[in-house]
């Protein structure tokens, strides 16, 4: 959702910027100070709405078993891993330096297949993240647009995007209940 953030900003600077007068001598026009006045925006906090959008909270749950799974998966071949060096630090001292070399050549491979199958799953898990909330997210993205469009507002801000530059709002600018609302009532 922090995605929206950067393009609705640079919109808002090109707004205010054209209707900005070219020179701060000349005598404004027309449609300078009406151009500023028209520039209707509102903001959201999407992380707010996602959380209370219906079917979010089995997505969370499917995903936060689903997580669990592949952590569990990880954390076996952690131990299977540790426990092969600890094996093999018990027996190295006994070993030939050519068996010691063998034996350490496997333990890097072994690292390094505990290491790709780990990059797998996270790579899986974010994965399926994504198919969990990208329908919500685009739930969400068409109502914000409904009302975007309903009430002839040029930019809906997301305060919960990270660095939205959003210090202080007219609360009256809060479109976040109103998300809310359209996203509960049935279809």
């Amino acid at each position: 959702m922090a995605r929206w953030a950067l393009p609705a900003l640079t919109v808002l600077v090109i707004t205010t910027i054209a209707a900005l007068p070219a020179d701060r001598d000349s005598a404004p026009t027309d449609q300078t100070p009406q151009a500023q006045a028209s520039v209707r925006i509102a903001y959201v906090n999407t992380q707010v709405v996602l959380r209370q959008t219906p079917g979010y909270q089995a997505a969370e749950s499917t995903y936060t078993k689903e997580l669990e799974g592949f952590q569990n998966e990880v954390q076996r071949l952690r131990d299977q891993f540790d426990s092969t060096v600890a094996a093999y630090q018990q027996r190295a001292i006994g070993l030939s330096q050519a068996d010691r070399q063998a034996r350490e050549a496997e333990l890097r491979q072994m690292q390094q297949q505990l290491e790709r199958r780990s990059n797998e799953l996270t790579q899986r898990a974010q994965e399926r993240e994504r198919e969990l909330v990208a329908p919500l997210e685009e739930r969400i993205k068409s109502v914000i647009e409904g009302i975007r469009a309903e009430r002839n507002l040029a930019l809906i801000f997301d305060i919960s995007a990270p660095g939205n530059g959003i210090v202080a709002a007219d609360r009256t600018l809060d479109v976040t209940a109103t998300v809310i609302q359209r996203l509960r009532e049935p279809r």
